[in-house]
C-alpha cells in the first residue's frame, strides 16, 4: 500500500505544550501603519504597516513585562514614561491570525481586538491585508444570511448549537429548493469559525452574485462537542491548553522529534484507520440529527447529489472519516489541509466512486507534506484520476496551516459544486 503522509502538526491534540521564545521587538521597516479591520470600533492598536508587520500597544503601568505573542513568538514590548507598552512584529502571512498579550507570565486577550474562538477560547484575533482579499471583500450585492439554529440531538439528547448560511436567493424566490453544503471547522475551534474567520457568508455572498458559484446553503456545526450521555470526551476534544496558537496548530507547540529533530509521520494506512474514527458522535449528530434536521425545516433538495461535506484540519479529517463511513451520503467532498482519502482506500468502498462527483483536496504552499511530493493533494489527485474519481486539488500560495488557506480553498471548492 502506497504511504500518504501528514505532518503531525495539522493532529494538535498530539503536541506537547511549549513557550514561546521571547524575542526583541522589531524596528518598522516603514512607519505607515494603519488600524487592523478585526478591532473593536475607534481603537488604533493592533496596527498593521505595508510590510506586513504587526504593532499593539497596551496601557499597563504597573506591568513589569509585556509580550506580543504572535506567530510562534513574544516580541518584548516596551514602556514608556505614562505606562503605554508598545512592540512591533516581523512580517506575517496574510491573512487571519490568532494573538494574545503576555503580560507579566500571563496570556490575555488584547481588549483592542474583536475576539475569535479559537485555542478552545475566546481570544484575540488580526487579519493582516491579503492582495487577493477582494473575494472576502464585503461587496454591494445581493447579501445572505448566517443565522443560528438550535435544534435537539436524539444522539446527545440535549440540545445542539450551529449556524447556517442562507444565500440572498432563498429569501427572494420563496419556491426553490437547494443543495446543502455541510461544513465543519478544526481542532480548537467551533461553529463560529467559518463564519467569522473564515467569512463564509462573504465569500458566497461575492461567488454567487459573480456567477461564479451556484446558489447553496451551508451548515456549520461544532464537531468537538458531541457526546452520547455518560461518554467521556474524545481526545482530540477534550480540555486544551491555553495559549494562543494558529489556525489548526498551536502556536509555540511542535510534535517531539526522534533523536536527529526529524518530526515523527504517520503512515497512510494508521493515518486512513484513525480517520475513519474521527467522527465520534458528531458523526452520527450529523447523520442522525442535523441532516434530518436542515432537510425538514429549510427548502433543500434532500439527496446525495445535492449534498456536500468539506472540512479544515480536524475537520478534514472528520470529512475524510465521516464520508467514507456513508458512501452514498455526499456527492461532494473537500479535505482542506487534513490529509487526503488515498486511491487505496477506496477499494473496498465502491459506493463512494458511484457516488461522488467532485473531490477536492487543498494545503498551503508552506505545509510541505501536503503541498510536495508523493504525499501531496496534487500526486493524490492524480492517482484518483486514474481510477475514475473527479479529483481536484488547490495549493494556496505562500500560507500554512491557516484561515488564508482555508478561506482560498473555500473559494475553489464552492465553484466546483453542484453543477
Amino acid at each position: 500500500m502506497k504511504k500518504l503522509f501528514i505532518s503531525l502538526m495539522a493532529l494538535t491534540s498530539l503536541t506537547a505544550v511549549a513557550q514561546n521564545p521571547i524575542v526583541p521587538s522589531v524596528k518598522a521597516e516603514v512607519e505607515d501603519f494603519k488600524p487592523a479591520t478585526t478591532n473593536q470600533e475607534n481603537k488604533q492598536f493592533p496596527a498593521i504597516n505595508s510590510k506586513r508587520q504587526v504593532r499593539a500597544q497596551i496601557k499597563a503601568p504597573q506591568a513589569t513585562f509585556v509580550g506580543l505573542d504572535i506567530a510562534g513568538k513574544i516580541y518584548e514590548m516596551t514602556k514608556d514614561e505614562n505606562g503605554v507598552w508598545t512592540g512591533t512584529s516581523e512580517p506575517q502571512d496574510e491573512g487571519f491570525h490568532y494573538y494574545q498579550l503576555n503580560i507579566d507570565g500571563a496570556n490575555v486577550p488584547d481588549p483592542n481586538s474583536l475576539y475569535y474562538y479559537g485555542a478552545s477560547r475566546w481570544g484575540s484575533g488580526i487579519d493582516v491585508p491579503a492582495a487577493d482579499e477582494d473575494f472576502y471583500t464585503v461587496k454591494n450585492v445581493p447579501q445572505g444570511s448566517v443565522n443560528e439554529v438550535y435544534y435537539y440531538s436524539s444522539v446527545t439528547q440535549e440540545m445542539r448549537h450551529g449556524y447556517i448560511y442562507l444565500p440572498a436567493e432563498y429569501y427572494t424566490n420563496p419556491t426553490k429548493k437547494f443543495p446543502v453544503l455541510y461544513l465543519q471547522h478544526g481542532m480548537g475551534e467551533n461553529e463560529t469559525g467559518w463564519s467569522a474567520q473564515g467569512k463564509t457568508g462573504i465569500i458566497m455572498d461575492n461567488l454567487i452574485a459573480a456567477g461564479k458559484a451556484v446558489p447553496f446553503i451551508i451548515f456549520m456545526d461544532n464537531g468537538l462537542n458531541a457526546r452520547k450521555p455518560g461518554e467521556q470526551p474524545m481526545g482530540f476534544g477534550g480540555p486544551r491548553p491555553q495559549g494562543a496558537r494558529p489556525q489548526g496548530a498551536p502556536q509555540g507547540q511542535r510534535p517531539q522529534g526522534n533523536a536527529q529533530g526529524q518530526r515523527p509521520r504517520m503512515g497512510g494506512a494508521d493515518f486512513a484507520k484513525m480517520a475513519r474514527r474521527m467522527g465520534g458522535a458528531f458523526e452520527e449528530v450529523l447523520i442522525k440529527d442535523i441532516i434530518p434536521t436542515v432537510e425538514k425545516n429549510y427548502r433543500v433538495i434532500a439527496d446525495a447529489d445535492h449534498r456536500a461535506m468539506a472540512g479544515l484540519s480536524m475537520g478534514g479529517m472528520q470529512t475524510h472519516g465521516i464520508t467514507l463511513n456513508n458512501p452514498t451520503t455526499f456527492a461532494y467532498v473537500g479535505i482542506f489541509s487534513g490529509g487526503t482519502i488515498g486511491a487505496d482506500e477506496l477499494t473496498d468502498i465502491p459506493d463512494f466512486k458511484k457516488t461522488n462527483k467532485v473531490l477536492f483536496m487543498s494545503a498551503g504552499g508552506k505545509e510541505k507534506g501536503m503541498a510536495e511530493g508523493e504525499t501531496s493533494v496534487g500526486k493524490v489527485a492524480e492517482d484518483l484520476k486514474a481510477i475514475g474519481i473527479n479529483a481536484h486539488s488547490y495549493i494556496s500560495p505562500e500560507t500554512a496551516h491557516e484561515w488564508q488557506t482555508w478561506r482560498r480553498s473555500l473559494y475553489q471548492f464552492a465553484q466546483l459544486l453542484f453543477k
